[in-house]
């Protein structure tokens, strides 16, 4: 199977070509990647539950055990969204800004 990324567009001394792109070989530029697709994934499930939440309280149609559920749908959706950004932010503070950790800043 062909890669996607041409090798000669990575460097050789700090890239490792894959079928998903140039992932880097030191972990924090790993991390970093990874943990950056991981935000992305955790930002597209929760606007899924959102969405998923309202569509429940829209067909609740006065039930209120469906429009508890949409409701906590939603809740749970904005709390798990906001822990990933929170936790983002911790870390970013805590690795860059605290510890001083080299490839973080």
């Amino acid at each position: 199977m062909a890669s996607i990324v041409p090798a000669d567009a990575c460097d050789p001394l700090k890239e490792i070509v894959t079928d998903f792109g140039c992932i880097p070989n030191d972990p924090v530029g790993f991390v970093a990647r990874f943990y950056g697709i991981g935000l992305g994934l955790i930002g597209l499930v929760g606007l899924l539950f959102l969405i998923i939440g309202g569509y429940h309280i829209l067909v609740s149609q006065g039930n209120p055990e469906r429009l508890h559920a949409g409701k906590s749908y939603i809740t749970y959706a904005i709390i798990g969204m906001l822990l990933a950004i929170f936790g983002f932010v911790f870390i970013q503070i805590v690795t860059a800004d605290i510890l001083k950790i080299p490839g973080f800043s």
